[in-house]
């Protein structure tokens, strides 16, 4: 009779074998059985783990699907903020980024590496003694939600890594774009439609759709597949180069796209780009570009980032795909500020993989010069391969018969007045009750950004301004479970989660609640620049247009916008509202006494090496107390802060005879 002892080794060498086959088969593309005798080793394990619980391990491949389904995803703030890319959409821009590059690098040579831009949804996984920890989504950049068990899902993802972790760590992070193969995608569209499901509109909505699943036996059937492309070690990069990290993570059992390069010159990075254009049509997945990076990780870490994108990286957008088609008429949409935007909607065309059949016009100059009207035949692409828009009208294929489109005098929502204001050439509905402007406010308010209340979707919203239980989003906080149990498909239990969203809401950050106000031109780094200023919605709303214009990023502008908004009647009254209800009006003075300001005003750059901190890190520190990083020295800054190999900055500082700090003097500076 067998002993337990004997089974454990039996079931670890199991799995050995299934964790071979899994890369044979999923990363390497060189499977050595059938799909059939792999379930048979995969049964016979499951089999014996059920006979012997105590052995099973997380990173068993018995693991990769189970549990019962999720009841949300929490959310994770990256430790390391995961950026978009800046975009180049011709050969000039790729340039103009070697140049940038070349500009910062100061003098010292530089290499790229060239990939392939996957279409799918950046996700970042945690291996803690190298096994899979968590698997956090992009999110915002800067909050992601956990889905650690539909990571497990993906067969490309190993749930414990091959390499010795001696080079790296013991805390790694590996961060992947996740998508749906052509090939699973056509199938699960079919599989959709037979069950009378609507199609998923492109691979990387399928994508993005699925790894949000709360059932993690969904996104297993639907085999996602994963590409590897960055390595961190904590918040470091572990290597001198980004090419020997791609070799590292090949080494732990990820999957690293095989298209790409190690380039000597930008020429080298064009040629690259060229090639893989020709070739796109041929993958089983969709690419969008090219990715390119320096390869030199300290480079990197000292050209940082702007608050979007890295400085060391940018992505190579291939040209957009065109379709011709037919206008079959123009409609109008109404957004949260009023914004009047005429939509073409389309006879459906295949477009880049998605079925088009709405274009923007965008407003009613664009229409005058493209000279469309309806029943034309127009040339459409989608800009940067995602929103569709109108190129130019066909005329050649003109029959006469076609109708002249002309803007609305009234708003088609609800009938209230427009106004194009001199110098815009946005026409604007200026009606305060109308319905599409506070569906669009009252869904912006309810945003992650803002004050982050789940279960408010469109359709909910849209029934409760229908019945008149909203008016503005002070309404939200007068909502009882009677009313909104009374709408249509609303259970007790999801009525009970929203009101707790609601509630929860209430102690949302200063800087959510001045995003959540939808006020024009204030979007969330102006609002957290606001908040922090003023300290108080209170104290913000007394501000004069000079006194915002004052506060550096803001500039006049948006303290004309901010000072209109709250001149409003209307906009005061909301906010009495929002303090009664008791939402989060202000920083709590032992909040506010923690605040450093040491910096306020100050003007910083940054050159050289600092050996005690990155770019990136130096610049949070700086503009957490209340400084103010910019890329070129001037008769306004304030201090260079100069390491090691510093460059032409340096020189120029010294020209102009601003403050010069080493890291010593820089470290006292943050005391």
């Amino acid at each position: 009779m067998a002993t337990a002892e004997s089974i454990g080794k039996e079931i670890e060498k199991l799995r050995e074998q299934i964790r071979r086959h899994e890369e044979l088969y999923y990363v390497r593309d060189e499977p050595e059985i059938s799909d059939q005798e792999y379930d048979k080793l995969l049964e016979k394990l499951k089999k014996l783990e059920e006979e012997q619980p105590q052995f099973i391990t997380p990173d068993s491949p018995t693991q990769r699907v189970g549990g019962r389904p999720a009841e949300g995803f929490p959310e994770v703030v990256h430790r390391r903020p995961m950026l978009s890319l800046d975009n180049s959409y011709n050969i000039e821009e790729l340039l103009a980024f070697d140049q940038r590059c070349q500009r910062l690098a100061e003098g010292r040579a530089l290499e790229y590496v060239a990939e392939l831009k996957i279409d799918g949804i950046s996700i970042s996984l945690h291996y803690s003694d190298q096994i899979l920890a968590r698997g956090v989504t992009r999110g915002d950049g800067r909050i992601g939600e956990e889905v650690t068990q539909n990571a497990r899902t993906i067969r490309s993802v190993p749930l414990r890594l091959r390499a010795k972790r001696d080079l790296v760590g013991r805390e790694v992070e590996v961060r992947g774009e996740v998508f749906i193969p052509r090939s699973v995608f056509e199938k699960t569209n079919a599989e959709r439609e037979e069950q009378g499901e609507a199609r998923f509109a492109n691979p990387r909505n399928a994508a993005a759709g699925t790894l949000r699943q709360l059932d993690s036996g969904v996104v297993a059937s639907r085999k996602l597949d994963l590409f590897a492309y960055d390595l961190l070690a904590g918040e470091r990069k572990p290597f001198a180069t980004h090419w020997e990290a791609l070799n590292w993570l090949e080494q732990a059992g990820f999957r690293v796209n095989p298209y790409r390069e190690l380039c000597s010159s930008i020429e080298k990075v064009i040629e690259f780009c060229n090639q893989m254009e020709t070739q796109r049509d041929g993958f089983d997945y969709e690419i969008d570009g090219v990715v390119v990076k320096v390869n030199s990780t300290r480079l990197q870490d000292e050209f940082g980032a702007t608050q979007k994108a890295p400085r060391w990286a940018g992505a190579y957008k291939y040209p957009a795909r065109q379709a011709t088609t037919k206008v079959l008429a123009i409609t109008v949409q109404i957004g949260r500020t009023g914004a009047l935007t005429p939509v073409a909607n389309l006879q459906p065309v295949l477009l880049a993989g998605t079925t088009v059949s709405r274009a923007t016009l965008h407003n009613a100059d664009e229409i005058k010069r493209l000279g469309v009207r309806i029943g034309d035949w127009v040339l459409i692409e989608k800009g940067g391969e995602v929103i569709p828009k109108v190129l130019k009208v066909i005329e050649s294929k003109r029959r006469g018969d076609e109708k002249r489109f002309r803007m609305p005098k009234k708003c088609p929502v609800c009938g209230g007045e427009i106004s194009r204001l001199e110098g815009e050439v946005v026409a604007r509905c200026v009606a305060a009750d109308c319905a599409a402007q506070l569906m669009g406010r009252l869904l912006h308010f309810a945003s992650r950004r803002a004050m982050r209340i789940e279960g408010l979707g469109e359709v909910l919203v849209d029934q409760m301004v229908e019945n008149k239980m909203l008016r503005d989003a002070g309404d939200l906080y007068k909502l009882t479970l009677e009313e909104i149990v009374s709408l249509e498909r609303m259970a007790k239990k999801s009525a009970e989660n929203l009101l707790a969203q609601i509630e929860a809401s209430k102690s949302r950050d200063l800087s959510n609640l001045v995003y959540a106000l939808g006020i024009r031109h204030v979007g969330y780094r102006t609002a957290a620049i606001l908040a922090r200023h003023f300290g108080s919605l209170e104290t913000l709303a007394e501000a004069s247009e000079a006194a915002l214009d004052d506060i550096p990023e803001i500039g006049l502008t948006v303290a004309q916008s901010v000072r209109r908004w709250f001149d409003d009647a209307g906009n005061v009254d909301l906010c009495r509202r929002l303090q009664i209800a008791g939402v989060r009006t202000k920083i709590e003075q032992t909040a506010r006494a923690t605040i450093d300001e040491r910096f306020a005003g100050k003007q910083f750059v940054l050159t050289g090496m600092l050996p005690g901190y990155s770019r990136d890190e130096a610049r949070v520190l700086i503009e957490s107390r209340g400084g103010r990083v910019t890329s070129s020295v001037s008769k306004k800054t304030d201090y260079v802060i100069a390491g090691d190999e510093a460059g032409s900055k340096l020189d120029k500082a010294t020209t102009l005879g601003v403050t010069v700090l080493d890291e010593a003097a820089f470290k006292g500076m943050l005391g």
